[in-house]
């Protein structure tokens, strides 16, 4: 089975334009976005109906959940942004969808951890960056799952890791938005390093796993003159750059 694995797409339609053009060469018998799908500065109103109009198999995200609340002056400003875009179809479909899904009985998705959706799984907080996670923290945080292939997404950071028990975690990178800064304490940043849109293709057959993660080009300066306009610096730098816009 080869699986596309988007996720952390944060309303970025010039990415994922990208990303679906260059999922055509791959031919994937099934694509599945992790979440995180809308929030932030840029096109949530346009990058949702494009996902609603997908035969994609979507998963809720911390950032859905968040933009979906009742309240939105409690809103965080990324979310906010998009909840002034949204409608009431966007807001129905998002509040519907599952936080994980088994696939196949053998692949789990989730967003954070299968437990948590602002769980990092794979990474610890170390200082103001994030670094891999040891292997008994990230069975720890896997908790009763026996799952042969976990995708999950939430930190933006490409990675794939084999856990001690024989099982495959991939996170594909974020497909909108390669850097940001998390100021939920320990205050740290995320950077890749580079602005390209990420995405991997994964060809799973049943405990064996062929992992490509792809770094696409796009208009990136075109996306962080869109978040500059809408007073975001730190998302026009993250947009153009990869790395994070620090000490502002």
């Amino acid at each position: 089975m080869r699986i596309a694995v988007l996720a952390d797409i944060h309303g970025n339609i010039r990415a994922l334009e990208a990303v679906r053009a260059d999922l055509a060469k791959h031919s994937p018998d099934v694509v599945v976005n992790l979440g995180d799908h809308v929030s932030g500065p840029l096109d949530a109103a346009l990058t949702a109906d494009l996902l609603m109009s997908e035969n994609y198999l979507h998963i809720r995200g911390n950032h859905d959940r968040q933009v979906t609340a009742p309240s939105v002056d409690r809103m965080g400003p990324s979310d906010r942004a998009a909840r002034t875009q949204l409608l009431d179809r966007h807001l129905s479909w998002l509040s519907a969808l599952p936080p994980i899904y088994s696939l196949e009985g053998d692949v789990l998705l989730c967003h954070g951890s299968p437990s948590d959706d602002l769980q990092y799984l794979l990474e610890d907080v170390i200082a103001d960056c994030v670094g891999l996670a040891s292997p008994e923290k990230i069975e720890q945080r896997l908790g009763g799952v026996r799952a042969g292939l976990i995708l999950c997404g939430h930190t933006h950071i490409p990675r794939t890791v084999r856990t001690s028990r024989g099982a495959w975690i991939v996170n594909p990178g974020s497909v909108g938005v390669q850097a940001y800064e998390d100021d939920s304490p320990p205050r740290h940043y995320v950077e890749t390093g580079s602005p390209h849109a990420r995405y991997a293709i994964v060809d799973w057959e049943r405990s064996s796993a062929r992992i490509e993660h792809i770094a696409i080009q796009y208009d990136w300066d075109a996306a962080s003159a869109q978040a500059l306009a809408g007073q975001r610096s730190d998302w026009a730098h993250a947009l153009a750059t990869g790395f994070a816009l620090k000490g502002k």
